[in-house]
């Protein structure tokens, strides 16, 4: 583990107006998994591309063993043994596995053709490696899961004999289940004693994958540390740099009423089955399950996207038939949902857009719009949830993780929505942008706004919600108010153990 085969020394790199880097110093064991930490803007990626040959620096080095070296492209680090896996996939989506690992690259036979047996015979010898023969070579990575497509990446890294692998973000897609694999093949790549940079905000992966953590704050380096010498609390307070004595901070709060109620509702595909749930003012509702227990299906069938197979829903004690998107929106109903980029936000519109999208109609009922107005309503909203953007016309694409979903936020907050449906609300983001929207939805419940929750991140569950219904196979398994229950005897009714109720 001493072996060690990447030192940066005194990086720095520069942006108009901003420095990126400054003078970080880095270092990277064979067979060891080094994560690199730290909120949004702190500079992870940016380190990430020097080392990979994206960005060339200003100042500072970078050795490989010993030697002093200068990339002045990926192909310069590829060609030196330092390959990426990547958060977006890379995959031609009609090309198959074997084309897409091989693209550009394809052994050719003696008569300069692509010869394609040797491609599948290889392809297949490399996903062989990572234990995943069961993908077919032939097949295109359209039809493959996000998983398969996930480990074909890989495959493609591997296919360059890399002595370092770096991973960005790499299970932001990726099931419970399917994370578990991928981190299976990681630690048969360490074996390999290949060295690997692994970049993620998700800090419950951290003891099981990693063996280093560094941590880097406004572009600094602020410490690097063994996995086992930190605890989670240390971790936040150096990549937020200041104290975080409660990180779910919620305030006491009292409920009026019920402001949506399910009876027995049930999709049409059984992936929903008779779910009764309560919500009501001011209340933050979590609800917890498995990756493909149907809690993302429940919100959909609530919001109106999937029709209602069975049973009533319920919004302000009025029974809602023929649900429908835009009919759940009047009745004050928003959600934000799981993936911002392609159902929350236009990307390439900007902030301003976005934000009076959907309430567009309710402020200029007779449709005489005025600019001006537009402006001072979506320049309050950036002012009150803290949109880190240089000025409300800047397009939501170049916005971080955390500032987009405050524009969904925006979004909902501007059509006057009281009941607000988060599923997965923090995926994605940096710690400091987690807690700016915990202490948002705080706020939310304590000025009366209703709240249903839906997130993987079972601390997240437990820590923001007034209650928590947990689903099993389509069905709610139990219910519990705050401090009821432990994450064990949560994690057990979600697994199918334990009994059908938890609470009275």
């Amino acid at each position: 583990m001493d072996n060690v085969i990447l030192t940066t020394r005194a990086i720095t790199k520069e942006f108009p107006g901003v420095k990126a880097l400054d003078s970080v110093d880095f270092d990277l064991r064979s067979g060891e998994v080094h994560i690199l930490v730290g909120e949004n803007g702190a500079g992870k990626s940016t380190l990430s591309k020097v080392i990979l040959g994206a960005y060339i620096p200003e100042g500072g080095e970078i050795y490989l063993g010993d030697e002093k070296v200068s990339f002045k492209s990926t192909r310069d680090a590829l060609q030196r043994g330092i390959a990426a896996v990547y958060q977006e996939f890379t995959l031609i989506p009609y090309l198959n596995v074997a084309q897409n690992i091989f693209f550009n690259r394809e052994p050719r036979n003696k008569y300069g053709l692509i010869d394609h047996k040797k491609m599948e015979r290889d392809a297949k010898k490399l996903l062989e490696s990572l234990n995943c023969d069961y993908i077919n070579v032939k097949l295109p990575t359209k039809f493959l899961s996000v998983a398969e497509q996930q480990m074909v990446e890989i495959a493609k890294a591997l296919s360059f004999n890399p002595r370092i692998m770096v991973f960005d973000e790499p299970t932001a897609t990726l099931s419970e289940r399917e994370v578990e694999s991928l981190f299976r093949r990681i630690k048969k790549l360490k074996e390999s004693g290949i060295g690997i940079i692994y970049v993620s905000h998700r800090m419950q992966e951290f003891k099981h994958i990693g063996d280093r953590i560094t941590v880097l704050r406004d572009g600094k380096k602020i410490a690097t540390v063994n996995i086992d010498e930190v605890n989670d609390m240390e971790l936040v307070n150096m990549m937020v740099g200041r104290d975080i004595s409660q990180v779910y901070h919620r305030s006491e709060n009292h409920f009026t009423g019920e402001v949506l109620r399910t009876e027995k509702l049930s999709d049409k595909k059984g992936r929903v089955k008779e779910v009764d749930i309560t919500l009501n003012k001011g209340e933050i509702v979590g609800i917890a399950g498995l990756v493909g227990a149907g809690r993302t299906e429940l919100a959909r069938l609530i919001f109106g996207i999937d029709p209602i197979g069975g049973g009533k829903l319920f919004i302000k004690g009025k029974e809602i038939k023929d649900n429908s998107p835009v009919k759940i929106v009047k009745e004050g109903v928003g959600m934000v949902c799981e993936d911002r980029k392609r159902m929350g936000l236009a990307l390439n519109h900007s902030v301003m857009w976005n934000t009076v999208a959907v309430s567009l109609k309710s402020f200029f009922p007779k449709l005489l719009i005025s600019h001006k107005k537009i402006v001072e309503i979506v320049t309050d909203y950036v002012k009150q949830l803290r949109v880190a953007t240089p000025d409300i016309y800047r397009a939501c694409k170049n916005l971080s993780g955390g500032n987009q979903q405050k524009v969904v936020l925006a979004k909902w907050l501007s059509a006057n929505t009281d009941i607000m449906i988060f599923d997965e609300p923090t995926r994605g983001i940096d710690v400091g942008a987690k807690m700016e929207i915990y202490a948002m939805m705080d706020k939310l419940a304590t000025e009366g706004k209703s709240i249903l929750m839906i997130s993987s991140e079972l601390p997240e569950v437990i820590g923001m919600s007034d209650r928590i219904y947990i689903m099993n196979n389509g069905r709610i398994v139990g219910e519990c108010k705050r401090g009821e229950l432990s994450a064990d005897q949560i994690g057990a009714l979600m697994l199918g153990v334990g009994g059908d109720s938890c609470a009275s």
